[in-house]
């Protein structure tokens, strides 16, 4: 089987999406990074995948008044990955966001993000007090391409954030929420015509179960849409 090569941009916990792409054979993975000055490598990508981490800096989005809200940003990184996102959608590349992924795409696509969700009222998304992700409830929009991804209206799904997608940005619409009304999965508007655009603001590569449709079923549709856009 002919291989493909997914760019993976560098974070803390790089290897877990590596892992989580690696199981197939068939699949190269090539780290993005600007500790690596390697921009140039997304050349090599067949697609791209972006991943969590730190919040993106408020000043992208027009709120530097959030800034005290924020933890640990990256100014360096949220550009090298809006050069990123600038380049897959010139080069019609498909694009996974989780979690931060999803964040830094809202924010490329013109929109802005909840500084702090608990602040904001809602309940907390961040993680357990050991250290493990929380888990809660997502309902998924009908007829949306995540619907049609994992199968179902319903689902249980990770949660490790304490931010979210507020408004959202140009031709994108929300595809999930959970049940205090967070943003938790954006797509395109319009697909036609367009390369893929799947964001997540949960962690599919680290699920309890991986074999969940929500973990599964995204790995393999994104993969698949790769192979099918590169061949």
């Amino acid at each position: 089987m002919k291989e493909i090569s997914i760019g993976i941009t560098d974070c803390g916990k790089f290897a877990n999406y590596d892992n989580w792409v690696n199981h197939e054979p068939w699949v190269k993975v090539v780290r993005l990074s600007y500790k690596e000055n390697n921009f140039s490598d997304i050349k090599n990508c067949d697609g791209i995948l972006l991943t969590g981490g730190q919040d993106v800096h408020p000043r992208l989005y027009g709120k530097p008044e959030y800034i005290p809200y924020c933890h640990d940003t990256d100014e360096r990184r949220d550009e090298f990955e809006l050069s990123v996102l600038e380049y897959s959608q010139q080069h019609q590349l498909p694009v996974l966001g989780i979690c931060r992924g999803l964040q830094i795409a809202n924010v490329f696509a013109g929109g802005t993000l909840l500084p702090d969700i608990v602040a904001n009222g809602n309940a907390d998304h961040t993680k357990l007090g050991e250290g493990s992700d929380r888990y809660h409830s997502v309902s998924i929009k009908e007829n949306s391409l995540l619907q049609e991804i994992v199968g179902s209206k319903m689902g249980e799904i990770n949660s490790a954030h304490h931010q979210s997608a507020d408004k959202i940005g140009q031709g994108l619409t929300g595809n999930a929420a959970s049940e205090d009304g967070v943003v938790e999965g954006l797509e395109r508007v319009q697909q036609d015509g367009k390369p893929f655009l799947l964001l997540v603001q949960w962690h599919p590569e680290r699920m309890s179960n991986l074999e969940s449709n929500f973990s599964r079923n995204i790995k393999n549709k994104f993969l698949e849409t790769v192979r099918a856009t590169r061949f």
